[in-house]
């Protein structure tokens, strides 16, 4: 029987240590933005927005390697790793979508399927190796929920 006749998986162009490193800051972004939402009792809390933003990361890293993947070199096979990328983005829009409700004259649940739809492009960031464009944009994140929040709890409301 040949060597390669059992293969248990696919080499990476990425080596595995950047793949790791890029997933784990998926998940501390994610975590991140979860950690608000599950404080402030949203319905989706830290485990979706990690599930969510490493979700998007895995399906950018994988655009990277099949775009490197011999398989998919032959002149009959065409490429748009942007097809992935739009792919996520409908999927977590609709996931985002779910989380919206219009309940007693009031819209609820925006903020959360923002964060939703932002994890999702964070994870893609992180998952493509722009991980400080993910964590600055987790940090922006951050202070519009929290600080925004505070400022929000101050202001006078129309019916007061």
């Amino acid at each position: 029987m040949p060597s390669d006749f059992i293969t248990f998986g696919t080499e990476t162009s990425l080596p595995l240590s950047s793949i790791i490193m890029r997933l784990l800051i998926a998940l501390v972004c994610g975590g991140a933005i979860g950690f608000e939402r599950e404080w402030r009792s949203r319905a989706a809390g830290l485990r979706t927005h990690i599930l969510v933003c490493l979700s998007a990361a895995i399906v950018a890293i994988l655009t990277i390697e099949i775009v490197h993947y011999d398989t998919f070199q032959g002149d009959g096979v065409t490429m748009d790793p942007l097809r992935l990328i739009e792919a996520v983005t409908a999927g977590v829009a609709f996931l985002a979508a779910g989380m919206i409700v219009y309940s007693k004259g009031e819209v609820q649940g925006l903020t959360t399927g923002a964060g939703l739809w932002f994890a999702g492009s964070i994870g893609l960031s992180c998952g493509l190796g722009f991980w400080q464009v993910g964590l600055i944009a987790t940090v922006f994140a951050l202070s519009v929920l929290w600080l925004l929040h505070l400022l929000g709890d101050k202001m006078p409301r129309g019916d007061e």
